[in-house]
């Protein structure tokens, strides 16, 4: 199991904050992980559209499309925050 959790404007688009999922077995990083959660349908592949900018962290970590995702990770995603 992994845990997902969403931030932010993400949280309101999905109506949730966080939730748990087996993890597919053909889910081997963040990008396959996003490629995965777009398969959902609305309003995931709104969210998760390639088109979007939608940060990850892994355990805490800031994470990239080929940072390595594995049983008992916690994996946030977050929109881009700005600010002065």
């Amino acid at each position: 199991m992994i845990r997902l959790l969403y931030f932010a404007s993400l949280r309101d688009r999905l109506g949730m904050d966080r939730e748990e999922l087996a993890l597919p077995e053909e889910v081997k990083n963040v990008a396959a992980l996003r490629r995965y959660l777009a398969a959902r349908g609305a309003p995931w592949n709104q969210v998760f559209d390639e088109a979007e900018t939608v940060l990850a962290a892994v355990n805490q970590e800031m994470a990239q499309d080929d940072t390595p995702v594995r049983d008992g990770d916690e994996v946030g995603f977050f929109p881009p925050v700005t600010g002065g």
